[in-house]
Parts: structure tokens; sequence; C-alpha cells
């Protein structure tokens, strides 16, 4: 006689010992299961809470698929609680997962190159379906299970978390195509501050004090969002800061401390470094830019390391020759040295730029504190006086076009009703000689001859 053995398996339902004789309900229930455990990522940088909710709603739901798989039968409450909180890294989606049929060749109409990088090449392109212009960035190399991988999902992630910010590059969406990762980005139409680097050098046509202000008040109120949500980008620089000209300029249709000054916007792009500052994992940016600091693993500031980079990214700015990579010159400027700058500048933002530099990374001003520096607002403040000086002359020049339009519909009207009027009284007068004519002689007596014979 063979001996028959009984074990839990599965939600509440029992069955012989015989792997091959499991009832129809015990497979039915792990095939329903596999198929309500998709594979999903866990973004690293969510807000804790929001992980808390997702991690309730999974119990709860689960709770629910337990007790409809149980049909009523008696259930322990320990079997759900033994299940996970959160989906295992073994069931985390990778590049090589969500592959899918070219969405980029389906959805976009590519128009050109417009950059290269470390990560991959960026491509000017317009959606077939809303015919507005977008950046895709798509990696050189397949990146499934390659280390750039995961520095291509942190700026995915960076950027969902993010969301949209006047000084942030706003992101659309991202997927992945023969392993390699495609992103969706807004298109600036005015490149990167790199390339306004490089053309000022060549030209020996630096930024001025005033549009060097501009730009640090700008791409202070954009760290200053990004710091908000406990993240620090590390990797501030020319290159990945974006320019979007304005053909129109309102200044009214922004506040002071968030809108623009002027009628070029900058936005800190490429989040591939980005990193939580209550936990974070540093990947060293460009070393001409790093802080010392995060040389030397003390994290303990993080967020002052952006602060020192967009110091050096504000020098590059003003035409200082190119930063060192190491050596004494970097030494030097991690002690606290202004390179050699080749244009004048006040003594109260030659102070600032230092500041930002200070060894001391607790002395240097939060990005927070650069948004109300009375340096930066004084030149916003400038900058939008200046803007609406403009704005009132062209508004002036358009009141006297208006005006000289206005007088020469007029002087036209005048012209064409005194052609009408000379019309009217030519053709009077034309009727007037037709019905005399016709009138001669009309009182006029006849005269009569009699011959009387």
């Amino acid at each position: 006689m063979v001996r028959s053995t009984v074990r839990r398996v599965g939600l509440g339902v029992y069955t012989n010992g015989d792997s091959t004789g499991r009832s129809y309900r015990s497979r039915h229930t792990e095939v329903a299961r596999s198929r309500q455990t998709p594979m999903i990522n866990i973004n690293p940088f969510t807000p804790d809470s929001l992980l808390i909710q997702t991690a309730n709603l999974q119990r709860n739901n689960r709770k629910r698929s337990h007790w409809n798989d149980s049909c009523g039968e008696d259930m322990e409450a320990s079997d759900a609680e033994c299940e996970e909180d959160i989906i295992p890294p073994s069931k985390r989606m990778t590049l090589l997962d969500s592959n899918m049929v070219s969405r980029y060749a389906t959805e976009f109409h590519e128009l050109e190159k417009i950059g290269s990088g470390e990560f991959g090449s960026v491509f000017k392109c317009v959606k077939r379906l809303d015919g507005c212009v977008y950046a895709i960035k798509r990696s050189k190399k397949p990146l499934a299970g390659s280390v750039d991988e995961q520095n291509a999902l942190r700026e995915v992630y960076a950027h969902a978390v993010l969301g949209q910010h006047p000084h942030v590059v706003r992101y659309y969406s991202a997927w992945s195509e023969d392993d390699h990762m495609l992103i969706q980005n807004e298109y600036c139409n005015g490149g990167t501050l790199a390339d306004v680097v490089t053309e000022n050098y060549r030209t020996m046509h630096f930024l001025s004090e005033l549009d060097l202000k501009d730009l640090l008040l700008q791409v202070a109120r954009g760290l200053k969002y990004i710091h908000s949500t406990s993240l620090v980008h590390m990797d501030i620089k020319p290159s990945n800061i974006f320019l979007s000209r304005r053909t129109m300029v309102c200044v009214d249709d922004f506040d002071d401390d968030e809108g623009p000054s002027t009628n070029v916007v900058y936005k800190i792009g490429d989040l591939g470094h980005v990193t939580r500052i209550d936990n974070p994992q540093v990947e060293e940016g460009d070393s001409r830019y790093l802080a010392n600091e995060v040389l030397q693993e003390d994290y303990r500031n993080l967020t002052r390391a952006d602060i020192f980079a967009l110091a050096l990214t504000l020098i590059s700015a003003s035409g200082a020759e190119p930063l060192p990579t190491n050596g004494t010159k970097w030494h030097e400027i991690r002690r606290g040295k202004l390179p050699p700058i080749p244009q004048v500048l006040s003594q109260d933002f030659l102070s600032l730029l230092k500041l930002m530099i200070h060894p001391d990374p607790a002395r240097r001003p939060s990005s927070s504190g650069l948004t109300k520096h009375p340096v930066l607002l004084t030149a916003s403040r400038m900058s939008a006086d200046q803007l609406r000086v403009e704005l009132n002359a062209e508004k002036f020049k358009n009141a006297l076009l208006q005006k000289e339009l206005k007088k020469a519909q007029q002087a036209k009207a005048a012209a064409e009703e005194k052609v009408l009027t000379s019309d009217r009284v030519l053709t009077r007068s034309t009727l007037q000689s037709s019905r005399n004519s016709r009138l001669i002689g009309k009182k006029m007596n006849r005269s009569v001859s009699l011959t009387i014979y």
C-alpha cells in the first residue's frame, strides 16, 4: 500500500505528495499568480512615502487575490503576510526584456544628428502624430547586462521623478530597441552652453557680467528644484546646460522667483549621474568640475558639489582658458583660487564665485541661497527692467507704425473720395450740358412767313 502524505501547496489547497497529482485548482492558481506579477522596475529616486503606499497597495491586492483563489475556503493570516512586500530584484525588467518593434522608426521622423557624447548620439526628430520636434538620445552600444545599463536607467528614473520645471530639460518617455536605450526629451533649439563657450572663445566675444549673472540665477533655480526632491545632479558642466531661445518674450508670463529674465532659457540636462542625498551611489563626473570632497568620498554635503561645479561652469562661460583635468592648477582651484578671467567683473560677483568654490563645502551657498542672493537678484531686476524697456520701445514703434498706417489709410480714403467727387461733378456737368442742348429754342416763337397775293 502506497502511503499518501498531505502537504500545503499554494493558497490553502491540499494535494498528495506526488507532484503529478496536484489539483487543477493549484495549477490554475500558480498560473494566475504568475500572470498577476508582471516584471516592473522600482525607481530608487521615488520618495519613500510613495514606495510605502505602493507596497501597501500591492499587499492589499494580493490579499484580495488570495481570498478569491481560495473560493471561500479557510485561509490563515500568515499565508498573506509571508508574501514579499515589494518585487524582488529577480523580477526587475532589463532592457532585453522590453525590446519591441521599432518605435523610433514608426513614431518619429529623423531630421538631423545634433550631438554626440559618452552615452550616445542625440537626434532632432519630428513625432509623426503631433508634429512637434523632440530630441531623441540613443545609446551607442547595446546596454543590456552591461555596467552602462544602470547609468541609463538612472537617467530615466531621475527624469521621471523630477517631472517638469522651467530650468530642467523636460522628459517625455524612454524605451529600448535592440538592447539600445532611447530617451525622448524636450528639444532645446539653442544647443548647449559648451557650444556657446567654444564659439565665444573662437571669436573672443564673451558673455557679459549681466549675462553670466542671468545664467547663474537660472541654473541655480534648476538646482534648487532638483535638490528639493532630495536628489543631486553630480555632473554640472557647460555641455549639460541646454539653451532654449525664445522668439517672443513676455515678462509678465513668469514669476520673479522661477521664470526667465531674458529671451534665453537655460535648462539642466543629462541626468545620468543623479543620485539621492540620503543614500548616495556616486558616479564621478567630469574631473574638471569635480569637487575635491567627492574625490575623497566625503558625501556629507553633496548638494554643495553641484554649487562648486556651477561656479566653474560660470568661469568657463566667462572666457577663461580650458580648465585643467589634474595637476597643480587643478589643486589650486580646489584650494579656493579662481582661474584667470579675461574680462573685468565686479568685485561682488567675483567674491560670490570664489565663495562657491570654497574648500569647505559647508561654507558654499546653497542653491536656494543663490536664488535669493542680492548680486543675482539685482541682475534679475536689471534684466527684467531692460526687457520692459525693450518691450516698451517695441510697443512705441508699433504705435508709430499704426499711426502712420492710419494716416496712409485716411489719405487713401480722402484721395478716393476726391476722385469720386470729381467724377460726380463731371457727370453732373455733362448731364446738365446735354439737357441744355436739348432745351435750346424751346421758348422761342417760331417765325411764320405769310405770303399774300
